[in-house]
């Protein structure tokens, strides 16, 4: 399916402001729960050094992809900008690697990134890029939300999402879904399976949480920080190999948010781009349908209006 016409999302009206000056509230009980997060992954990643066994490291580094696609795939490109559909067995398959990711529920996250595209680096998003490279990444989860957040927050149509029954499942449950998927299988698995120790298990576990949490961030700090504009030099969203690097292919960020309805988030079918390669195949079997592309013509066209000049 093509996309006749640009979908640039971004809206700031003349009560949004970029960065004006704020105090900001700390959440204490967040810093203390992200120092903590930090502290066992650090130790995880002595761990997976130094005394974990290869089936433990293997299997986390499969999971940790796993994982980002519940992100990348799942709450991203499926449910947040629905740039393609799903089949019912399908959406519970990602609903429950969105679980093992745990990044909030799925509809707090599709929230929070739909207000991002709408009001992108202004007052009203939720990870301002113009605060800054430490806000965007995480200190925006230490602090109380911007005023502004809360209120065009109130205003983003989440009709789709608050019907869809599978999400809604992993709402009401959330505590005992998102807890076996991320915590409690993840640990027990390796131990069960070929007998690593708790301690070895649960550290590389957190170590793999918070490597997805640290992939996902980037796409919001260096993502609109530092890199190259080929369609809109207008924007702060940027292109970062880095970038795509780490996230499953989320890195082609200045087209994404020029295109943010592309399934593939970028114009080029790049390896790197495994997340589109996925719903590639996924859509081979039938499990998705109904791919939304932009069409060359469109994207050409606003590269010569708007774009910096880079290919990249």
């Amino acid at each position: 399916m093509s996309l006749s016409q640009p979908t640039e999302l971004t809206e700031v009206s003349d009560e949004v402001t970029t960065c004006a000056p704020r105090k900001y509230k700390i959440v204490y009980s967040n810093i203390l729960k992200y120092t903590v997060l930090h502290v066992f992954a650090f130790y995880g990643l002595y761990v997976t050094l130094t005394k974990a066994k290869w089936k433990t490291l293997i299997f986390h580094y499969v999971t940790t992809h796993l994982s980002a696609f519940g992100i990348t795939v799942g709450a991203h490109r499926l449910w947040a900008h629905k740039a393609f559909k799903a089949t019912l067995p399908m959406e519970v398959v990602l609903m429950l690697l969105n679980s093992l990711a745990f990044q909030s529920t799925a509809f707090e996250w599709i929230r929070d990134h739909r207000l991002h595209h709408k009001y992108s680096d202004t007052d009203a998003d939720p990870y301002n890029a113009s605060r800054g490279f430490f806000f965007s990444h995480i200190g925006w989860l230490l602090v109380r939300k911007h005023p502004l957040v809360l209120k065009k927050g109130k205003t983003i149509d989440m009709s789709d999402i608050y019907n869809n029954p599978v999400l809604k499942f992993q709402q009401k449950y959330a505590i005992i879904v998102i807890g076996l998927c991320c915590y409690i299988l993840p640990t027990i698995i390796p131990i069960y399976f070929w007998n690593e120790t708790f301690y070895n298990s649960f550290h590389t576990n957190i170590l793999r949480h918070v490597i997805t949490l640290h992939a996902t961030f980037s796409v919001n700090s260096i993502a609109h920080l530092y890199g190259t504009k080929p369609y809109d030099n207008n924007i702060k969203a940027v292109q970062s190999l880095i970038v795509t690097l780490v996230s499953n292919g989320e890195g082609y960020h200045n087209y994404h948010h020029v295109f943010p309805c592309d399934y593939r988030a970028a114009e080029y079918g790049c390896w790197l781009n495994t997340s589109k390669f996925l719903i590639d195949i996924l859509a081979k079997f039938g499990l998705v349908y109904d791919l939304k592309m932009a069409s060359d013509s469109v994207i050409k066209r606003r590269i010569e209006r708007t774009g910096d000049g880079n290919v990249f």
